[in-house]
């Protein structure tokens, strides 16, 4: 089966003026990821603002993706949805356009127990073919419930096709334990990005970064250092990275890579789905005046 690596990109969701899906734009997002050297999509995630937007725009979103990707690059579709009916939907239309795979956050809003995120996960699972990879997704600063170790063993030993994990909280520790589910096959790519060169150098399969959308060059030079082990030249690049997502996610990320993608000329629009914000118009000039001072789209080590 297949699996997530290096920098999979949680693409934002182009809007139109008239809050529509922007087919074109997504196009050439989808483009600029691919041809930019990045190594996975990940549509509808929480990058992509996936809770306001209804079930039709994310299969939407979803079959455009991977006509456009047309087998360049895996696309896993994020079809976490506020309930399991709707979770399940997504996930047998991901199946259908013939996506490579699926991510599947926790539930949201209304805590579980272990044995409810167990029975959840296996629904999902149980939902589509058996050689179809799902990843679980927990992201507990957003959806209240929150993975363990004891979960996804459990999760991946009743379900062959749960294949590993994209965790979004800098929790080292618990990054580590994940590794060593199903005798250390699980599959664990990292949400906080500032710990993609650290959790590669032990073990883990990579990052998820709505940044790289902004700073492909970045990531793509980072992945090569980290496959070449050539850990000078990656921590270098990480720290790079780190300073010029720290301005990107200093007031409102996903507002953020929409202003920059706009000024790359990939999308036509900076529009949020409601009730998410914009950023204002000055915030926008202070955040491209600081991204050009410091030569955002060139590599300096």
């Amino acid at each position: 089966m297949k699996k997530l690596y290096g920098t999979v990109v949680p693409i934002i969701t182009p809007l139109t003026d008239e809050d529509t899906i922007d087919q074109e734009s997504l196009k050439r997002l989808v483009d600029h990821v691919i041809d930019n050297g990045l190594q996975c999509l990940y549509p509808c995630g929480t990058t992509g603002e996936m809770m306001y937007l209804t079930v039709e725009e994310r299969k939407l979103i979803a079959d455009v993706t991977v006509k456009q990707a047309a087998g360049r690059a895996p696309v896993f579709v994020h079809v976490g949805a506020w309930n399991q009916k709707d979770t399940i939907e997504l996930a047998q239309h991901a199946v259908e356009i013939g996506a490579d795979g699926i991510g599947v956050v926790t539930p949201v809003f209304y805590i579980l127990s272990d044995d409810g995120l167990f029975n959840f996960y296996k629904s999902v699972a149980d939902s589509v073919p058996k050689d179809f990879p799902v990843y679980l997704y927990a992201i507990p600063q957003n959806a209240v419930n929150d993975l363990n170790a004891s979960v996804c063993e459990r999760v991946a030993e009743a379900c062959p096709n749960v294949v590993g994990i994209k965790y979004s909280y800098p929790d080292f520790t618990k990054l580590q334990q994940f590794m060593l589910v199903r005798n250390q096959q699980f599959s664990v790519l990292v949400g906080p990005d500032h710990l993609f060169e650290a959790v590669c150098a032990v073990g883990g399969e990579g990052t998820v970064s709505g940044n790289a959308m902004c700073i492909p060059e970045h990531y793509a030079a980072l992945w090569k250092a980290i496959q070449d082990k050539d850990f000078d030249k990656a921590t270098k690049l990480q720290r790079r990275t780190n300073v010029l997502n720290g301005i990107m996610c200093a007031i409102n990320n996903i507002a953020a890579y929409k202003v920059i993608l706009k000024a790359e000329g990939v999308i036509a629009t900076t529009n949020m789905r409601r009730p998410m914000e914009n950023l204002t118009p000055e915030q926008e000039r202070e955040l491209l005046d600081k991204m050009k001072e410091l030569n955002y789209r060139h590599i300096i080590i």
